[in-house]
């Protein structure tokens, strides 16, 4: 039996594979703890959403075990898991109408019709959407169907609610608006939220924590802001955030930092988070708003030279694109108004600087 404490869903060396020689997910081990907002990040074809289906019980692992407060599910039917879903594509009932689609779940679990009632009026207020209840779905916009598909996953108050890139379908607007509700109906409830989604922006805005997926293999699992500020590897830097990337060797090592020689034969002193012998072939990796125009001080003495390519207007900054040595090209973002990217023009010699904490090495 699993490992209780606060643990109420654990992923116990999961395997999954559809032919029988191709793992799409490799021995997973995921503890997720109750109450929280947890997010599976990642591309197409990472092993996200088969994780997020065999939870729900649309899929079976094909070994280990899956857990939820203290029960094992591996051949629990999905309808007696007392798991809340939401889809991307709604899959509200076009032929009921609002308050009906939210009845049915209720209806399955045979509640007497007044306790039915009560549960979807407050469900339907959970979502701002009680003057609607008499409403077909062909009536409502899609921001409003997905709200209805959110209430039918709360009201029969589930012990987990998963939810599988549901905000896909929305406008850039909408969307976001609808993270700011989400991530306030979880903290509202307290439930246990698990969200599948490709968008690293839509991860970090609303996630208590993140596990960053690919290949069958969570890459990492950590607090949002640890996985944005120290990736543990080049593809958690690379797909979360914008991120510059630099080629070179180490010449030397010294405790948790080494000496990167990049194209130019500029020395320049990184964290060395792979852990890289003297003579290895590495890649640096830093975060734009973390190189500064032509500042060099005591405690930023690291400095590659680069020309610029030109300036991207962002509203609230701009963004310096800008050629490094070895021909790669990097941007540095730059909060409007800020002295030093104003009188830039494209062809200019400018010296980037930054901490050695911020750029990263990695093999």
């Amino acid at each position: 039996m699993q490992d209780q404490g606060n643990t109420f869903v654990s992923f116990r060396n999961v395997r999954k594979t559809y032919d029988g020689e191709t793992l799409v997910v490799k021995d997973l081990n995921l503890d997720i703890q109750k109450g929280e907002f947890l997010t599976l990040l990642g591309p197409s074809g990472s092993g996200k959403t088969t994780c997020l289906m065999m939870l729900a019980g649309f899929e079976y692992p094909t070994d280990g075990e899956i857990w939820l407060d203290g029960q094992l599910l591996n051949r629990i039917p999905p309808h007696k898991r007392d798991i809340g879903m939401v889809f991307q594509n709604y899959a509200l009932f076009p032929h009921l109408t609002v308050g009906q689609n939210l009845e049915y779940p209720l209806k399955v679990r045979k509640m007497p019709p007044d306790e039915r009632a009560a549960r979807v009026k407050r469900a339907l207020e959970m979502v701002h959407m009680e003057k609607l209840g008499k409403r077909m779905p062909g009536q409502l916009s899609g921001g409003q169907q997905q709200r209805v598909a959110l209430a039918r996953a709360l009201v029969f108050n589930p012990k987990l609610v998963l939810m599988d890139e549901p905000l896909g379908a929305l406008d850039k607007q909408l969307r976001e608006h609808m993270q700011i509700e989400l991530k306030a109906l979880h903290e509202s409830l307290g439930l246990t939220f698990v969200y599948v989604t490709h968008d690293q922006g839509e991860a970090l805005t609303m996630s208590d924590r993140v596990a960053v997926f690919d290949q069958g293999v969570i890459q990492q699992l950590d607090r949002v802001d640890s996985l944005y500020e120290s990736p543990r590897n080049l593809f958690v830097a690379n797909f979360i955030g914008d991120s510059n990337r630099v080629e070179g060797t180490v010449v030397s090592r010294d405790g948790n930092y080494c000496e990167l020689r990049i194209a130019d034969g500029t020395t320049v002193r990184a964290l060395n988070v792979a852990g890289l012998n003297v003579g290895s072939h590495a890649t640096g990796v830093i975060r734009p708003e973390r190189l500064s125009i032509g500042r060099q001080s005591e405690q930023q003495r690291n400095v590659i030279n680069s020309e610029t390519l030109g300036m991207i207007y962002f509203g609230d900054h701009v963004r310096l694109r800008c050629r490094c040595p070895g021909e790669t090209e990097c941007f540095v973002k730059v909060p409007l108004g800020q002295d030093g990217a104003a009188h830039v023009q494209p062809g200019n010699r400018i010296a980037l600087s930054f901490h050695e904490d911020h750029l990263r090495v990695f093999n």
